[in-house]
Order: C-alpha cells, then sequence, then structure tokens
C-alpha cells in the first residue's frame, strides 16, 4: 500500500509537470498560474503546493528534466557535467566539436518547450534567471574542462572562451527554436562549428 501511494505521487508529480510545461507553450510562463496547472493535471492548488513549493520551485524540476535530456550527469562540487562536451572541446577538432553539435540540435525538438519556458520565465522573474545562469555557468565549465585537460589557451582566458561558445549556441538554438529553419540544408552548424574550433580547439 505504502508503495502504491508512492507511486501515485510520484504520478501526480510528473502530471503536474508536463501539464505545466503544455500551459507554458500554450499561454506562456507568465499567462499561466498555479491554479491553471493544478486544473489542467486534474488536482487542486493544495496538491501543487504539497509537490512544489513555488512556480520556481517546478522550473527548477524542469531544468533537471532538461539535463536528463542532455544526458548531463551529476558531478562533484557542481550540479552536472557532460562528459561528451568536455571529451569534444579537449579534442578540439571540427571531427569533434562539430558531431558533439550536431547531436544537440537534434534534440532541439525535445528541449524546445523547456528552453522557451525558462527563458520567458527568465526574462521576469530574477530567480530563474540565476537558476538559468547557474545551469549555462555548468556548461562553460565543461568547455572550461575540456580547454585544461588539452593544455590549450592561457588558463585566464578559458572562462571567457567557454561564454562565448555558449553564448554562440545558445542564439543558434533559440534562433532555430523560433524559426525553425532546416537544419540538413542551412549551413548555420557548419559555421558555428568552425566558430567554435577557432575560439575553443585546434584551428
Amino acid at each position: 500500500m505504502a508503495n502504491l501511494r508512492q507511486l501515485q505521487k510520484e504520478m501526480t508529480r510528473q502530471r503536474l509537470l508536463d501539464k505545466s510545461l503544455e500551459l507554458f507553450q500554450q499561454r506562456g510562463y507568465v499567462g499561466t498560474t498555479i491554479d491553471d496547472i493544478a486544473a489542467e493535471a486534474g488536482t487542486t492548488r493544495v496538491t501543487f503546493y504539497a509537490h512544489f513549493e513555488s512556480r520556481q520551485d517546478l522550473m527548477r524540476a524542469l531544468i533537471h528534466e532538461l539535463n536528463v535530456l542532455l544526458e548531463r550527469e551529476d558531478a562533484p562540487g557542481r550540479r552536472s557535467t557532460a562528459s561528451a562536451l568536455v571529451e569534444a572541446v579537449h579534442i578540439g577538432t571540427a571531427a569533434s566539436i562539430g558531431p558533439w553539435l550536431r547531436a544537440q540540435a537534434a534534440r532541439w525538438p525535445e528541449i524546445k518547450p523547456y528552453i522557451l519556458a525558462a527563458t520567458e520565465a527568465a526574462a521576469i522573474d530574477g530567480d530563474i534567471r540565476a537558476l538559468l545562469e547557474a545551469w549555462f555557468d555548468e556548461v562553460i565549465s565543461d568547455i572550461e574542462d575540456g580547454l585544461a585537460r588539452a593544455g590549450r589557451f592561457d588558463p585566464a582566458t578559458h572562462h571567457f572562451r567557454g561564454r562565448l561558445a555558449m553564448a554562440q549556441l545558445d542564439f543558434t538554438a533559440l534562433h532555430w527554436m523560433r524559426e525553425q529553419w532546416d537544419l540538413e540544408t542551412d549551413p548555420a552548424l557548419d559555421v558555428l562549428t568552425e566558430s567554435w574550433v577557432k575560439l575553443l580547439g585546434t584551428g
């Protein structure tokens, strides 16, 4: 019986997450209330608060789901890491960086709702903005780790190089999510690869 209750609790929590993501896509983060999410999930505001302290807390859970989709793993000293990114930067060639970038682009349709919801929320909510910046910093730390392992460039430049690379990737991803051009025919990912190789790699 206890296991059944726990399973029901987990299913309710997941339903709240799923319905919030759907509503954020339909109405936007600003236009979606806790009552809206609870009603769409077939439950109540009281039940929502039994699982999440606030919309910000719910957004933290969505970003955790995003990390799972992006195959980011728990890491000592920080929230997550992506070993494939560290290795791609460590090698530093177009042959290592290009496939990693294309693998991320292949995930864009799936992660689009998460990214757009978090981006909109960050624009009006300082707590979520700090949360999103912390998530960006985790990716930047992976880039720094790859550069450090390679012994490439002045270590004092590693963080800024990582920040520039992440800004380029974020811009490209957001542009695709809003415009959805054909990644097979558009040269954007090739240009992004060239830029990353010059900024981070051996080129």
